[in-house]
């Protein structure tokens, strides 16, 4: 089992910065596939960047609407993942999720929130002026 929990969600203006960050514990050592979605009202829940690999290499992908904006990093030291949001808009307002999985994703698949085994209990990001 792997637990996971987010931290760092707020309510911030258009173009700030915030930075998510999930803490993984149990057996956090071997989950290869960690990712970030986010679900917002109304909304069907969306794919936003995942992290693969191990600690030597690791590949990350990301959401055409986030690609240049946000950044997924991994420290294992720590068991944690993070999400650097820079230059918000109001249309990532969301709750975000971490998420984990044992396996290594395939290409195709690390999109797909039915794959992941594990998730945490969401964070909420309001963007507003």
């Amino acid at each position: 089992q792997v637990q996971l929990v987010e931290s760092g969600g707020g309510l911030v203006q258009p173009g700030d910065s915030l930075r998510l960050s999930c803490a993984a514990s149990g057996r956090a050592y071997s989950t290869f596939t960690m990712a970030w979605f986010r679900q917002a009202p109304g909304e069907e829940r969306e794919f936003v960047a995942a992290i693969r690999g191990s600690a030597d290499i690791t590949y990350n992908h990301y959401a055409d609407s986030v690609k240049g904006r946000f950044t997924i990093s991994r420290d294992n030291a720590k068991n944690a993942v993070y999400l650097q949001m820079n230059d918000l808009k109001p249309e990532d307002t969301a709750v975000y999720y971490c998420v984990a999985d044992h396996a290594y994703l395939a290409e195709g698949t690390y999109d797909r929130s039915d794959k992941y085994d594990y998730w945490g209990q969401g964070t909420q990001v309001t963007v507003s002026s």
